[in-house]
């Protein structure tokens, strides 16, 4: 085996090491990260998902030159291994676009900041000031607090969005962890025929 031949070898080897291996643990952690709704962390490990998936085309390249370099293409190992290789980078496309879909759904289904019952009850303590300046009793006051809380927090359509986008972060969350693992399972079949090349 010449130089080149050892080269294209070690890279092929390297990139898979080093990419195969990052890009699984990212998307076998997304489920739990979607489950306990970290987005920050979401967002690296979606960013972590595509960096990785683009990265994993060079271990393609370089099998491909390795196989040129040897003349194998004409072996159905390296065929099936190919072919299986282009359906996994099909499916960590599907992956990438469903880590947003549950990064997007997880900041909908969320409540919101802590600043609006603050600013609401501002408002409240405002208007018991007004109404205790121009009079009013006790009971006025907590009326007027009552109804001010009711206005901010009574929004039933809010409510169902949220609650459907935890079912669409859920639904994601199952659909990642299914193609995920179609993933593994393709890598370990793949390096299986690497090995035994029938």
């Amino acid at each position: 085996m010449s130089f080149t031949d050892r080269l294209v070898l070690w890279l092929h080897i390297g990139f898979a090491i080093f990419t195969i291996g990052p890009l699984a643990l990212a998307i076998s952690s997304t489920p739990r990260y979607i489950r306990r709704r970290e987005v920050p962390v979401l967002r690296y490990l979606s960013r972590m998902t595509l960096i990785f998936t683009a990265a994993s085309l060079l271990v393609l390249v370089f099998g491909i030159v390795l196989g040129q370099l040897h003349h194998e293409f004409s072996r159905p190992w390296l065929t099936i291994s190919m072919t299986l290789f282009v359906v996994a980078i099909v499916l960590l496309v599907l992956v990438i676009r469903d880590q947003r879909r549950a990064i997007k759904a997880v900041l909908t289904a969320q409540p919101p900041a802590a600043a609006a019952p603050d600013d609401s009850g501002a408002m409240a303590a405002d208007s018991g000031a007004g109404a205790s300046a121009s009079g009013a009793d006790t009971a006025g006051t907590a009326e007027v607090a009552g109804e001010a809380a009711g206005s901010t927090g009574g929004q039933p359509g809010a409510g169902a969005g949220a609650l459907a986008a935890a079912h669409i972060a859920s639904v994601e969350r199952g659909r990642i962890a299914a193609l995920g693992g179609i993933v593994n399972l393709i890598w370990l079949a793949i390096l299986v025929l690497m090995v035994w090349r029938p």
